[in-house]
Parts: C-alpha cells; sequence; structure tokens
C-alpha cells in the first residue's frame, strides 16, 4: 500500500518523494524466533534508556539519554538482535522528547513500553557499502541483517531509481507480521492545476453515507461494513457469557482480533480506492477541516472515528498532490450546514443532525441537509482558494 510520506526540494531542482510500501512477511520458525527476540530488546532498552534518563534529571536537573551501548556488557542478549533496531529507539526516543517540549499539550511525556498493550515493532536503516546495502528486496523476499532472506509477498514493486533508507516490521494481534519497506526517490514537480468550478467536488462528512458530495451523490460504503459489525456485535456477546482466562474465551478472543483486522483492512481498501477515483476524476476537492475526535465527543448518533474519513481526507490530500492538484481546506466553524446555497441565507441556529431536508425562510427552497453543505463547502473552498491568488499576485 504506498504512501507518499513528504518531500524535498533536490539539487537538481526535482523534488525528493518519500514513498512507503507495506508487504506481508512469511517469516521462517527460525526468523520469527529473532523477531520476537528483537522486539523485546528493543522493549527493553526502550525503557532501560527512559528510565535512567528519568534519574538523571532527578538528580542533575539535565536532560541527558544514554545510547544502547552502554546496556550490552550488562546484558549480552542485547548482541543477538541487530544494532541498527536498537540504534532507532534511541532516535525514537529522542524524538519522543522533542515533540513533548515543543508542544507539551498534544504530545504527552513519553511512557514505559509494556509487552501486552503496546505495539510490537522495530526499525532498521540501510546502510550502503561496497559489498552491498545491508538490507534489499530479492524476487520473492526481503533481505534483513542477521535474519537473512524473509519471504514476502509484494501488491506493488519499487521503481529501479527507487533508493531503498529503512524498514518497519510489526507484527499484529493475530500474529501476522508487516513490513513497511521507505523508499526515496526523486520526481519531477508535477504541473500546478487551476481549478475551475466544473472541475472542482465539495464534500461533507456523513455518519450515515460516509460523505455526501456537491452533486448529491451518496458514497455509501458496500454492504461488507454492515455485515462485519453485526459479527462483531455477535461476537462480543459470545464474549460477555463467557468465563474470562477459559479456552473457549481465549478462542473467542482471538477471533475478536480477527475480525478487528479483517474490518480495518477492509475500510482501508475502500479509503484507497475511493479516494484514487476522486483525484483522477477531479481538479480539486473541497472539505471542511471538521475537528472528528471533538465530534465523536458530542454525538449520540454513532462513532464518528469509525469510518476512518480523517484517513481519507490525508489520502486524498497526498494523491491530489502528487498530480498537482489541490485540497481545499475551509474552516470547521463554517456554517456549511445552515447556510442556503440557492441565496445565501444564514440560518440563525443549527440544523438538527435528524432533519433531512429544510426549507429556506428567505427564497423558499426545499434543501437537503448535507448535500446543501457540500454545495456551501465547494463555493467557499473556491472563493478561498482564488482569493488567495489575488493576495499573492498584489503582493
Amino acid at each position: 500500500m504506498p504512501k507518499t510520506s513528504g518531500k524535498r526540494q533536490a539539487e537538481d531542482g526535482r523534488a525528493v518523494q518519500f514513498t512507503t510500501l507495506k508487504v506481508r512477511l512469511y517469516p521462517s520458525p527460525k526468523q520469527a524466533e529473532l523477531f520476537e527476540k528483537t522486539f523485546g530488546c528493543c522493549r527493553y532498552i526502550w525503557n532501560q534508556m527512559l528510565s535512567d534518563q528519568q534519574r538523571f534529571y532527578s538528580e542533575t536537573g539535565a536532560f541527558f539519554i544514554p545510547t544502547p551501548a552502554k546496556y550490552k556488557p550488562g546484558a549480552p542478549f542485547l548482541k543477538e538482535v541487530d544494532n541498527q533496531a536498537l540504534i532507532q529507539e534511541h532516535n525514537k526516543l529522542s524524538q519522543a522528547f522533542r515533540a513533548f517540549f515543543k508542544d507539551p499539550e498534544h504530545f504527552g511525556h513519553p511512557k514505559f513500553k509494556r509487552k501486552k498493550s503496546d505495539r510490537d515493532s522495530f526499525t532498521a536503516c540501510n546502510h550502503e557499502f561496497t559489498s552491498g546495502p545491508t538490507i534489499y528486496t530479492t524476487k520473492d523476499g526481503i533481505r534483513m541483517t542477521k535474519a537473512g532472506i524473509v519471504r514476502a509477498k509484494f501488491s506493488r514493486r519499487p521503481q529501479a531509481w527507487w533508493r531503498l533508507k529503512r524498514i518497519t516490521v510489526a507484527k499484529t494481534r493475530t500474529g501476522k507480521y508487516d513490513c513497511c519497506i521507505l523508499y526515496e526517490h526523486r520526481e519531477t514537480e508535477p504541473v500546478p492545476v487551476t481549478p475551475a468550478a466544473e472541475t472542482t467536488l465539495g464534500l461533507k462528512y456523513s455518519m450515515q453515507h460516509f460523505y455526501v458530495d456537491s452533486g448529491g451523490t451518496k458514497a455509501d460504503p458496500p454492504q461488507w461494513r454492515k455485515r462485519s459489525q453485526e459479527k462483531l456485535v455477535n461476537l462480543q456477546r459470545s464474549l460477555s457469557r463467557m468465563q474470562p482466562g477459559s479456552k473457549n474465551y481465549q478462542e473467542t478472543v482471538q477471533k475478536f482480533y480477527q475480525l478487528h483486522e479483517h474490518i480495518a483492512n477492509q475500510r482501508r481498501d475502500y479509503i484507497h480506492k475511493e479516494s484514487r477515483r476522486i483525484a483522477n476524476a477531479w481538479d480539486a476537492v473541497c472539505v471542511r477541516a471538521d475537528g472528528l475526535g471533538a465530534l465523536n465527543k458530542i454525538t449520540t448518533l454513532g462513532n464518528v472515528l469509525d469510518a476512518g474519513f480523517g484517513a481519507f481526507r490525508e489520502c486524498l490530500r497526498y494523491k491530489l498532490a502528487r498530480q498537482g492538484k489541490q485540497l481545499l481546506i475551509v474552516d470547521r466553524y463554517f456554517p456549511s450546514t445552515r447556510t442556503c446555497s440557492a441565496c445565501g441565507c444564514v440560518m440563525p441556529e443549527e440544523i438538527s443532525p435528524r432533519r433531512q431536508t429544510w426549507t429556506c425562510p428567505h427564497c423558499g427552497a426545499v434543501l437537503h441537509r448535507e448535500a446543501n453543505a457540500a454545495v456551501n463547502i465547494k463555493a467557499q473552498g473556491l472563493a478561498q482558494y482564488f482569493h488567495m491568488q489575488e493576495h499573492r499576485q498584489s503582493a
């Protein structure tokens, strides 16, 4: 599953892009044992560095994080795994503290890792030597340090000029192994596309339909979502009647994890396909910057975060950007729902989410609540874009 992580300007004028490909790993029992050791060593080294950092700060008042080399004499098992994985844990902890010091309100203080609750993963960087790279892909696998060639299934192959930078191996709750491969490559900057009213689409988030566009089309996801949710409800009912810790309970918990993973994969597949379809068909897309987390806390109509609309917006952003197109963000407080798209009249009170249609008191137009909001979001997004272009030209 490709994803653009970012880009920077190269010396030759072309943009340096970073693309991540996610592949499924099928390690041998010996390789899986090495992965488990690496997960444990990374968790151990993180907790040791964080503990020593806290102790050093309480005693001296200065900030200092020891390197993994300090712990190897007292923990010989650390030498059995890839040293790059341990070094990356030090980098991750340093980055976590930098984020915390920069914005403590949004980034909490780094916490200790626990085996049961935290995600098992490790990261290793690729290094180029005269004898060859330390990590590379083969026809049906990935060569890793100490693990050798691990069998893998590729849904997409990188281009020949892409440079492999690092990999991240993770284990799911169902016991599957995934690997995210980060590539660096140079691409020609796409020609910017100027949006027009005819080639711009407005989207309004909808709890019932996922989204409604400015043309009135409702993006009802396939029936798999409803069927999977029904299976999940039945499993939860079965778990509530079982004795915790029993064999049947453990087997049902595993089925519960598998179904959750299946639902997440279905959601991710739909988000990528739908965002790709929109990015190819339209020159610009307008959405409102809704705070989905805050909206989920105040609504009683369902789980806002379950649909994955935030991930959908992010997929739209980078897929449009790769083609020189725009994702136009409208302010979250813009009254798109209670504004009449026919005459511009703004209702003094918010329209209830339970009302599908409402009538404008000024012009008498009968408006569909979400389709009307999508039209207003599109108009506001285009107005913001052209206003910004005029400001740049005058400056």
